[in-house]
C-alpha cells in the first residue's frame, strides 16, 4: 500500500488537542494552520497554507480567527473605520467559517500533539 501523502503543520504548543469531527471547536488551529477557509482565503490571498487571520489567544490558551475578533486590523485597514463595519465583516465572517457549528475539519494529527504535526490524506475535503 502507497504511503500516504501529509502535510506538516507547526502548532502551539499550549494549543488544545484536536476535537473530533463534528464535536464543538475548541480553537485547536489544525484546520486553520492547514489551509485557509472561504474568508481567510480572501484575507490571505492563497488557497493553501496557514490562514493569515488566525491568531494566538495567549488569554485563552487558544487559537481564534482574527475575522471574528478584529477585522479591520486583519485586512490592515486603518483611520476613520466604524465599530458598525467592523461588527458587519464579524458577522459576515462568523457565517463563512460556521462558527458555532461544530468543528469541519477530517485532519488526522499524527505522533504527539506537542510536536505540531497534522496529516491530510489526498481527496479529503478541506475545513
Amino acid at each position: 500500500m502507497p504511503e500516504q501523502p501529509h502535510q506538516v503543520i507547526h502548532i502551539h504548543p499550549a494549543a488544545p488537542a484536536k476535537p473530533a469531527e463534528g464535536a464543538p471547536c475548541n480553537g485547536c488551529g489544525v484546520c486553520c494552520l492547514s489551509a485557509p477557509c472561504p474568508i481567510g482565503m480572501l484575507v490571505s490571498r492563497r488557497l493553501r497554507g496557514a490562514c493569515r487571520a488566525l491568531q494566538w489567544s495567549d488569554s485563552e490558551r487558544r487559537y481564534v480567527c482574527g475575522m471574528l475578533i478584529a477585522p479591520l486590523q486583519v485586512l490592515g485597514w486603518r483611520g476613520a473605520a466604524t465599530g458598525r463595519l467592523s461588527m458587519l465583516l464579524t458577522r459576515i465572517s462568523a457565517r463563512w467559517i460556521a462558527a458555532g457549528i461544530g468543528c469541519d475539519s477530517n485532519l488526522q494529527v499524527s505522533g504527539q500533539p506537542q510536536l505540531g504535526q497534522a496529516t491530510r490524506v489526498e481527496g479529503e475535503s478541506e475545513g
